[in-house]
């Protein structure tokens, strides 16, 4: 697990700095600075694993590893500029179209990445593997922004998180809820409060196994009710990761 392991009572507010050290931040150029836009899971020392829609062909991207506070430079952070050639977006991921799915990328990164306390691989789940209710699952990022909109939801300078509650594929495709929207491929988990907000598309949704305690990444943030992220019976809609594993495998071992 992480050098500095998540303080699971904070339900909804700022995570302690480092705590969940395989958290990125997609940022990309503007006017010669950097914005952050998205989140991101370093999941290999090359390789990050993101949202597809995180992305606009026309804009430069950076990564940065070891991130807490945006800003401040607190010296253990890493950027890294991406080449374009090394964004890998699912050929079946349609821009725009949300609910069909697909909604995840990968970024291959220039340098092998160095680890260290702040900086760390996420694990992820086995092909197929299923969310149980008895995994405790957090929400982390800087904020949320709405695909196709600049300006965030809701943003912080510093990395927060969320304890969202799993629902279930049949709970979240209820007519009422997300209806067809919802595919076998996603998850869908949120909860009563304001706090779902706080996530970034591309950035991991964090559970924790109950036998043994690990943290794995089992969802890419993806979408929320564009009538805000905490509206009834709209949970927030992940890719699921475990039904992306050959995806992945397929495009690291390629590339």
């Amino acid at each position: 697990g992480p050098v500095i392991e998540p303080n699971t009572t904070v339900t909804n507010g700022e995570a302690d700095p480092h705590s969940w050290p395989w958290q990125v931040s997609l940022q990309y150029e503007k006017d010669g600075e950097y914005i952050h836009t998205c989140g991101g899971s370093l999941i290999h020392r090359f390789w990050v694993l993101t949202a597809a829609h995180c992305f606009l062909s026309c804009r430069k991207y950076r990564i940065v590893l070891g991130e807490h506070d945006l800003s401040v430079d607190e010296g253990v952070e890493k950027d890294i500029s991406v080449n374009p050639d090394d964004i890998h977006i699912h050929v079946n991921w349609t821009h725009g179209n949300l609910s069909l799915g697909n909604d995840i990328a990968l970024i291959k990164l220039p340098v092998k990445t160095q680890l260290t306390d702040q900086i760390q691989l996420a694990c992820l789940p086995n092909a197929g593997q299923r969310l149980a209710v008895a995994y405790e699952c957090f929400i982390t990022g800087w904020g949320r922004r709405t695909p196709g909109v600049s300006e965030p939801v809701s943003v912080s300078d510093k990395l927060q998180q969320a304890q969202l509650t799993f629902e279930t594929q049949n709970a979240c495709s209820r007519e009422k809820w997300w209806g067809s929207y919802i595919k076998d491929t996603m998850i869908c988990a949120g909860n009563e409060t304001k706090s779902s907000c706080l996530g970034d598309s591309g950035g991991p949704l964090n559970c924790r196994r109950p036998p043994d305690g690990k943290w794995l990444v089992h969802g890419i943030t993806s979408f929320f009710s564009s009538n805000g992220c905490n509206t009834e019976k709209k949970p927030t809609v992940f890719t699921r990761v475990s039904a992306h594993i050959d995806w992945i495998d397929d495009i690291i071992a390629s590339n």
